[in-house]
């Protein structure tokens, strides 16, 4: 019979065993009313990446668990990798690699021409040992590539499985809170594009950020879908390059196709992206259909919302489009989910159904009601000043977005009605 080994407990067990016995727990905490709270601003520090910064809500939170995911190849332990190694320079980062080596993160740190001298690397698969290692080291931030490797001593499942992921992330949480320590958590995604493992995970951390490359071969998007220290649904936009990801300092420009010459069932529209404005081109196909059922695709906006528009087009502007096949594509792969592109759509469907192309310098953004009213859309004065910036010259509007301190050098079409905006649209 082979003899039983002690094992030294963790800093976790131990707290977990101290706390288990009311007679040893010690009432510490109070009950305190909201005027005795300190509001003092949590503290931040830069990453050195202003897109990432932007995403994140400012820059990095000590204490906080940040999960990051994306396909792979999107470039997660890319853009990880390049952001510790600068910061490195500055405070102690530890990065932990469960599923390359050592080797391999060498190598890529080589090929991107990374300063390598102060960041510690560290291939290891147990959480236990990881947080002993990071407190022995004295980090202040710490990278976990990735969560679906690792795996706590006390469960017998394997790595990989729900009940794994979830104490691992719950174990890095409140290592993070008790140390002051910021956590960069990598996780997988599914065929579907979202986080794998369960969903408590996103509940788990404090920020949940998507590297998205489903645009193209060269760029890559992040997004925020939960920040509890900013906003969510930020887009931050990188591009792919042999260095590495570079910060796309124009983003506007990627969506706007470089063709000058105007194109029928094209129209561009100002989307607003978590706190900043950005230009995309919708882009319309109207075609007589060759079967009983025409055909309705749409990529980039939702198939509900076209099927909507057409309704409204047909009662109160007398454009009968059911015989027709529809296609509607967002330039640039981004996904467009307000309601300020119906009015752009509109015009696109019309421009390519009449064969009549829109002047390359009018920009349209709205919201078309039921009734074929034009609705306001927030930050309109922000739009309208990101349309100017790109040389935009005309803009068609909704009449409550225009406000006394309009923009100069651009000149305003209001409208109300839906019909309005399709006069304005024959006139131009």
């Amino acid at each position: 019979m082979s003899k039983i080994t002690s094992v030294t407990p963790t800093i976790f067990e131990k707290k977990d065993r101290e706390l288990s016995g009311y007679t040893r727990f010690k009432l510490e905490n109070r009950a305190r009313t909201l005027s005795e709270i300190n509001l003092k601003k949590a503290p931040r520090f830069k990453s050195g990446s202003k897109e990432l910064d932007r995403v994140l809500g400012g820059g990095i939170v000590p204490g906080s668990a940040i999960l990051i995911g994306g396909n792979p190849g999107a470039g997660k332990s890319t853009l990880l990798l390049q952001t510790m190694c600068l910061l490195s320079k500055t405070v102690p980062i530890l990065y932990v690699t469960g599923e390359e080596s050592l080797q391999q993160i060498a190598m890529r740190a080589l090929r991107l021409e990374l300063p390598t001298k102060h960041i510690q690397i560290l291939s290891e698969t147990n959480i236990s040992k990881i947080c002993q290692i990071s407190t022995k080291e004295k980090s202040c931030i710490m990278v976990i590539d990735s969560i679906q490797v690792m795996c706590t001593s006390g469960l017998h499942s394997p790595p990989g499985s729900i009940a794994q992921v979830r104490e691992s992330a719950t174990i890095l949480t409140r290592y993070a809170k008790q140390n002051d320590i910021t956590v960069f958590i990598v996780g997988h995604v599914t065929k579907d594009g979202t986080l794998a493992g369960p969903k408590v995970l996103e509940h788990i951390v404090d920020c949940s950020i998507l590297l998205d490359s489903k645009m193209n071969n060269r760029f890559r998007t992040l997004r925020s879908y939960k920040n509890r220290f900013g906003a969510v649904n930020e887009l931050g936009i990188f591009a792919m390059t042999k260095q590495g990801l570079k910060e796309v300092t124009n983003p506007s420009a990627i969506f706007l196709s470089g063709d000058t010459e105007e194109t029928a069932g094209s129209s561009v529209m100002v989307l607003w992206e978590g706190t900043r404005p950005l230009l995309v081109e919708i882009q319309a196909l109207v075609d007589d259909s060759q079967s009983i059922n025409p055909r309705r695709i749409v990529v980039g906006l939702e198939q509900n919302r076209l099927s909507l528009l057409l309704a409204i087009l047909h009662k109160h502007c007398n454009l009968k489009m059911a015989n027709q096949d529809i296609f509607v594509n967002v330039v640039g792969g981004v996904k467009v989910m307000e309601t300020s592109a119906d009015l752009a759509l509109s015009i696109a469907l019309l421009s390519s159904f009449r064969n009549q192309a829109l002047p390359k310098d009018v920009v349209v953004f709205g919201e078309v009601g039921l009734s074929g009213e034009i609705r306001p859309v927030p930050n309109g004065q922000e739009r309208l000043v990101e349309a100017f910036k790109h040389g935009f010259k005309k803009a068609i509007v909704p009449t409550s977005n225009i406000t006394k301190n309009h923009t100069d050098g651009i000149q305003i079409y209001g409208v109300r009605k839906l019909s309005e905006a399709i006069k304005i649209f024959e006139e131009l």
